[in-house]
């Protein structure tokens, strides 16, 4: 009888060791004004929280809320802004932060999206990237771990209605008895 186990993929430790990395690096890149990060909900929310801190600059943080997963694990081909940012973005450094990069389909369309708000750079930042998923060419400027063709929860990643609220990052597997 097959059964399921979790299977820590990115410990606590291992993660905020790497969103301190990139918090080093954005606050290196964007060191000369203020950049808007863009967090995309719901998945981003953690992420963006422990990115922002890292980050030894100023920092305007807006949300925008995107569905193309709803509660299953695939894309469902299109991306839907449900909630769109606040902030006045027009001549000002726009940084979009997300969970994961899967199929590219909501970070294309956020991007496009925002693109027409005039910033003057755009740019992109995930906490995972799964390039073997890509449906859409997508260029990511920042990210903190490539993974295989996984499906994962925890940090900010939902696994149903649950799990987004752990600490860890992990992989549910299947195992034979």
């Amino acid at each position: 009888m097959a059964q399921t186990r979790d299977r820590i993929l990115f410990s606590r430790e291992q993660i905020q060791e790497r969103v301190a990395e990139l918090g080093k690096q954005l606050s290196a890149d964007y060191k000369d004004g203020e950049v808007v990060v863009v967090s995309l909900l719901r998945g981003s929310f953690i992420f963006t929280a422990d990115l922002v801190r890292e980050m030894d600059m100023p920092v305007n943080v807006d949300f925008m809320t995107t569905s193309s997963y709803g509660h299953g694990e695939t894309s469902a081909g299109r991306v839907e802004i449900v909630h769109d940012i606040r902030t006045e973005v027009e001549g000002k450094d726009v940084l979009v932060v997300d969970d994961i990069l899967d199929t590219g389909i909501t970070m294309r369309g956020v991007v496009e999206h925002l693109k027409l708000k005039n910033p003057r750079t755009l740019k992109t930042c995930t906490f995972l990237d799964k390039p073997s998923r890509r449906q859409v060419d997508v260029t990511l400027d920042y990210t903190g771990y490539t993974i295989e063709d996984l499906f994962v929860a925890g940090y900010g990643l939902n696994l149903g209605d649950h799990a987004r609220n752990l600490p860890y990052i992990f992989v549910r597997e299947t195992v034979e008895e």
